[in-house]
């Protein structure tokens, strides 16, 4: 048996897969994004500040923000997905409203909502991640105030070799132990916003894993305000 040494791309251990970011690709949101790493892709639009229905989930102190990750029933490397909310899109739904939080500012919106809706029509791994990040430059293009960007990349570990942004083929790798992490942080701070954890791993080498996916964190950022600066650079071109 072959121990897991190299990556079968041939990626450094802390190289993701080639990434391409967009901001305003979807005319009639209020904020919008593209974001794909490797065959992953996410789009994330933004509705609102708007009036929240139902009332009763109304915060009369601040804005509400309210996610709704959705994989598409063909977008997956593995089985059909089901159309429709299920318990697995629920809970990504929730785990990115609490990653983007800490950096959105809606106390100026009481009894308001920001929707975000989330759309990954292909997959291959890191989908939640590339669906935060798509999240974070889709609030920005919308206007809502924001503390910083936020940035999200699994990090992990193969049999012994510990990697930035697993692939499919590596989340499916059967020869020894997996642990598949994906991790999202605010760049300025280095403050984690997502930590969850499928697979086993020592204390030790998650802190190493990431110790690896910080500074990957910082390089996706960057592309994120690229992308931001990008549009509105052309945006301002346009308008001359």
């Amino acid at each position: 048996m072959m121990a897991y040494k190299k990556r079968h791309d041939n990626r450094a251990v802390d190289e993701t897969r080639p990434i391409i970011a967009k901001a305003g690709v979807i005319k009639k949101a209020d904020g919008s994004a593209y974001f794909s790493i490797g065959k992953t892709a996410a789009y994330a639009a933004v509705y609102g500040p708007r009036e929240m229905h139902p009332k009763f989930m109304q915060d009369a102190r601040r804005g509400v923000l309210r996610c709704n990750y959705n994989m598409m029933p063909f977008s997956g490397m593995g089985e059909r997905v089901r159309p429709g909310p299920n318990r697995r899109s629920k809970e990504i739904s929730m785990v990115t409203e609490k990653a983007l939080l800490p950096v959105v500012d809606l106390d100026d919106y009481p009894y308001a909502v920001v929707d975000v809706f989330i759309e990954l029509p292909q997959t291959d791994a890191g989908s939640r991640c590339a669906g935060i990040c798509a999240a974070a430059i889709a609030l920005a293009d919308a206007g809502i105030r924001m503390k910083d960007m936020v940035a999200a990349v699994s990090v992990g570990q193969v049999e012994d070799l510990l990697v930035v942004d697993l692939d499919y083929e590596e989340e499916a790798h059967e020869e020894g132990d997996v642990a598949d992490i994906p991790l999202a942080m605010i760049p300025s701070t280095g403050e984690i916003t997502l930590l969850q954890m499928d697979g086993k791993i020592t204390k030790e080498n998650l802190l190493k894993a990431i110790a690896l996916g910080k500074p990957v964190l910082q390089r996706i950022a960057e592309i994120q305000r690229k992308a931001l600066k990008e549009k509105f650079d052309n945006h301002g071109d346009n308008n001359e």
